[in-house]
């Protein structure tokens, strides 16, 4: 129950902030409202949150910008059980398709690849991904 209550709380904190800092962007570069936004939760395997991290910093959020893929925040729980295994984080993309052909991109990426194969030496470091994906309301600051 805590875990979900820290999950929710570390979404609605992401979702506000991507939406006043994506809306700010928006404006300030002339691109057209509407985005979409994907919302993921990664639960890395027992120990491999570092890892995770390391990779993510590394290597992952160049290349899901080489694949227009806006980072737009990366969040980890502050409580325990969460905070030893659970990274959030929230990319932008102009659209639906805009974000499938941003993964196709990527996973196909060879830069990607080696990324992935490299920091999995010992092991998988990630065992569930929840992927949600969003869009603003009328009422929102961002749309």
């Amino acid at each position: 129950m805590i875990r979900r209550a820290v999950v929710i709380a570390a979404t609605i904190a992401g979702i506000f902030v991507a939406g006043f800092w994506v809306g700010s962007e928006n404006a300030a570069q002339g691109l057209p409202k509407g985005r979409v936004f994907e919302l993921r939760t990664y639960t890395a395997n027992e120990g491999k949150l570092p890892a995770l991290q390391a990779r993510f910093r590394d290597h992952t959020t160049g290349i899901f910008e080489k694949h227009g893929m806006k980072n737009v925040g990366y969040w980890v729980p502050t409580d325990a059980p969460a905070s030893e295994n659970t990274l959030i984080y929230i990319l932008s993309f102009p659209d639906r398709e805009a974000a499938k052909k941003s993964w196709a991109a990527f996973m196909d990426d060879p830069e990607w690849k080696k990324a992935q194969q490299e920091s999995e030496t010992n092991g998988k470091l990630v065992g569930k991904v929840d992927s949600v994906f969003l869009e603003a309301t009328d009422y929102s600051p961002i749309k």
